[in-house]
């Protein structure tokens, strides 16, 4: 059996760019016309500098240019066109279009996604699980004052708030939308697609009741911790005596209020009352999955974590603050 040279005499950096096709990256700059009036720093010399930025973890454009001029003569096992000077660089992060990044991200999602992880929850459940949370990047908390409010232990809540959705098969984000730090969680629901394929699990920061009447009423299931502050009517009890060794404690349909423009109405929803004995604490849940067992409601919001580890890893990775909201 003949030896396979697809990464032979190439660096770690220049195997990782390999990964990425040419026609992904022309199919990019062809979708986004990115490299309109561009004679020399075309975009996919951007990607590959901006990749290197990463992984070589730089705190500036004029690092990022100064380490990049100790390639020369390797650029060749990478593909890079043209070592960028920093004002090259400086003047491509600000004119050329974002959609081109997105757009090679999204293909590179679409090819590799099926074997970013070796569980599927999908193939369980039918449908897919998707995780929401959002954190605040407080690296300009002095500059972006103005667009946060002072919280009731007088902590500054200025910077910019990422909120993020991930695949609960895969750790990468697959939607992410910027706002104010100040701006309230419930606004991003939204901004969220909605069939009867799709789980969306968040935490209680998102709650907000015409969302879920919207997720319901689209087929759309949901997952959250009920506010201490919840006002709802029980309708129903089901015993629960036999999933008590599962740590189920009840399990009630209830019925909420939801305030509209001028009308009001009253949404069913089921609540699971869970105790999870490792750290000994009791959560409350809302969903509108009546036909899934309780205790795996329970486990389907314990997957929440994942996401969690995401925004770990980017805090570890790269030079930027974020602070979990």
């Amino acid at each position: 059996m003949g030896k396979s040279n697809y990464f032979s005499s190439k660096s770690v950096f220049g195997q990782l760019i390999s990964l990425i096709g040419d026609k992904t990256i022309k199919d990019a700059v062809k979708k986004s016309d990115s490299d309109r009036c561009v004679k020399r720093f075309k975009s996919k010399d951007h990607l590959i500098s901006m990749l290197f930025c990463s992984f070589a973890k730089c705190n500036s454009l004029r690092e990022v240019s100064g380490a990049m001029l100790g390639l020369s003569g390797k650029t060749e096992s990478f593909r890079l066109g043209h070592i960028p000077k920093r004002s090259t660089l400086s003047d491509a992060n600000k004119n050329r279009k974002v959609e081109f990044f997105e757009d090679v991200y999204n293909r590179l999602l679409l090819e590799h996604g099926s074997v970013l992880s070796d569980s599927r929850i999908k193939d369980v459940l039918k449908k897919q699980v998707k995780i929401v949370d959002s954190s605040t990047i407080s690296l300009f908390k002095d500059i972006l004052s103005c667009v946060g409010r002072k919280s009731k232990d007088g902590k500054s809540k200025g910077g910019i708030k990422v909120h993020t959705v991930i695949n609960a098969d895969e750790i990468v984000p697959s939607l992410v939308w910027f706002s104010p730090a100040a701006t309230h969680d419930h606004n991003f629901l939204k901004k969220l697609k909605c069939d009867d394929n799709t789980i969306y699990v968040f935490d209680k920061g998102y709650n907000g009741y015409r969302a879920f009447k919207h997720f319901s009423g689209h087929g759309t299931g949901f997952v959250t911790r009920i506010k201490d502050n919840a006002n709802y009517d029980t309708v129903a009890v089901k015993e629960g005596a036999d999933e008590i060794h599962s740590g189920v404690l009840s399990d009630q349909i209830t019925e909420i209020e939801v305030k509209e423009d001028r009308t009001t109405s009253r949404l069913k929803v089921r609540k699971v009352t869970f105790y999870d004995r490792e750290n000994k604490r009791e959560f409350e849940f809302i969903t509108d999955l009546f036909g899934l067992m309780a205790d795996l409601i329970a486990a389907l919001y314990k997957i929440r974590w994942q996401i969690e580890l995401l925004f770990k890893q980017l805090k570890q990775n790269f030079p930027v603050k974020i602070t979990p909201s």
